[in-house]
């Protein structure tokens, strides 16, 4: 397989329109299946830091997802008004918001967790199992790069 960038003008055949598209794809995937819960991608990968972990501060939740504080505190303020988090001052920082999974918000991340699964194999099922692994390996190996 060439490693070489085509020069053709067919966009299917440029990296960047691939990668961005398959990215929109599965997305919308992804939110279609979640959206029953009243989340979408965006929630569940909050949901899918906070279900590992004590609980911890909406700068860790964002750092971890890598999107800027004020995104965070909006992410959170939708998932705090559907009752999936909650925020409290850190008694050991009054500056620092501690945030965590309500009951709510744990069953709601094992229905989307679920949800996501199912999906995420669906998107992958053209390629199967063996190509699947190899995809998530150079994806790894291109982010490590």
């Amino acid at each position: 397989m060439s490693t070489e960038a085509s020069s053709s003008a067919d966009p299917h055949d440029v990296l960047g329109y691939l990668l961005k598209h398959a990215t929109s794809k599965f997305t919308a995937m992804t939110d279609a299946a979640l959206e029953p819960l009243g989340i979408d991608s965006k929630d569940f990968g909050a949901l899918r830091v906070l279900a590992h972990r004590e609980p911890t501060s909406q700068l860790q939740v964002a750092q971890t997802l890598g999107i800027d504080r004020t995104t965070m505190v909006a992410l959170l303020d939708v998932l705090e008004r559907k009752g999936i988090v909650t925020r409290r001052p850190d008694p050991a920082d009054r500056r620092r918001n501690v945030v965590e999974l309500t009951e709510e918000g744990e069953r709601t991340y094992d229905a989307a967790r679920k949800a996501y699964e199912e999906t995420e194999s669906a998107f992958l099922a053209a390629v199967g199992p063996d190509d699947a692994g190899r995809l998530r390996r150079t994806l790894r190996a291109l982010l490590e790069a």
